[in-house]
């Protein structure tokens, strides 16, 4: 079986050759230059070394105004031009009239009754659990989807027995501002949890926010601190799949993280890396986030 673990980095884009406001070029990033020996710009934006693929994906779909995570993650993960749909790019949330489209198709959906089944890697703390019994319903595309179909959202539980990530990888801030005890862990040791999870599954989903909050700079003393951790954490992730036996998909719904001389997303075109079963045919096939969930099916079954 071709497992496929797919990694949802929040907000990463493709940006200029900027040292002052690109951070990948301001404090360097090894997962782009120890695996593909350069970093993407909007004027160099693909590379490969023969088994890893990094190419540019349109977030912008023909729609003006700059692209938002309710629409830009229903497109991904659902397969279709969602802000041509609800005719503006929409978010954080995702805008009502794409629910019915989000409950079918999903790919967390498509993949729950193939053999193998899909798994979404999350967990959330207490204080989400209860902030949902409250009657609230603003949630993310893939939250909502979880809880409108009755898909599993993981637990405290879950990541004590290592069958789960935070969403922060290390546990640190959950400590810290929840008030857990959990065991705080290495971005390295997330990744190989998370590929250890992916081995079991034949669709694992897992999602990265904190690459949108540092965009935004809501975490401005905490951005060398993150990125340095997301970067040890993807670099280990592609360095360690098996690529015999799984395929790997990092992807994104817009820019932002890529130019912090603004507050907002970027038009910037979206950052996608596979490698692994199919890694080619996948980099060759996808021109915009609304491509993504067929290639994988039509590649990875």
């Amino acid at each position: 079986m071709n497992n496929v673990l797919m990694v949802f980095l929040d907000g990463v884009g493709i940006g200029n050759e900027d040292y002052q406001f690109n951070p990948f070029f301001k404090y360097g990033f090894k997962t782009f230059e120890n695996i593909f020996g350069n970093i993407p710009a909007l004027d160099n934006q693909r590379f490969s070394n023969g088994t890893h693929y990094l190419f540019p994906t349109d977030a912008n779909l023909g729609v003006e105004g700059l692209p938002q995570s309710g629409t830009g993650q229903a497109s991904l993960f659902c397969g279709f031009n969602a802000p041509k749909f609800v005719g503006k790019h929409f978010g954080p949330y995702p805008y009502s009239t794409t629910l019915p489209i989000l409950i079918k198709e999903s790919l967390l959906i498509h993949f729950r009754n193939k053999a193998g089944g899909s798994y979404f890697a999350n967990a959330y703390p207490k204080a989400f659990f209860d902030y949902v019994k409250s009657g609230r319903t603003r949630l993310s595309v893939t939250t909502l989807t979880c809880r409108l179909t009755g898909i599993k959202l993981n637990r405290v539980s879950d990541v004590r027995a290592g069958n789960a990530l935070t969403a922060e990888l290390t546990n640190e801030r959950w400590n810290q501002r929840l008030g857990y005890k959990l065991k705080v862990i290495k971005p390295k040791t997330a990744a190989r949890r998370l590929l250890r999870i992916a081995e079991n599954y034949k669709f694992t989903l897992y999602e990265y926010y904190l690459s949108d909050h540092i965009g935004h700079l809501r975490l401005a003393n905490e951005f060398e601190k993150l990125f340095t951790e997301l970067d040890e954490f993807l670099f280990t992730l592609l360095n360690e799949v098996d690529s015999k036996k799984m395929t790997l998909l990092v992807c994104s719904d817009h820019g932002n993280l890529e130019d912090l001389s603004v507050k907002t997303h970027t038009r910037n075109p979206a950052l996608t890396i596979t490698t692994g079963k199919s890694a080619k045919e996948i980099a060759e096939s996808v021109t915009d986030i609304t491509q993504v969930k067929q290639a994988i099916i039509k590649y990875c079954q």
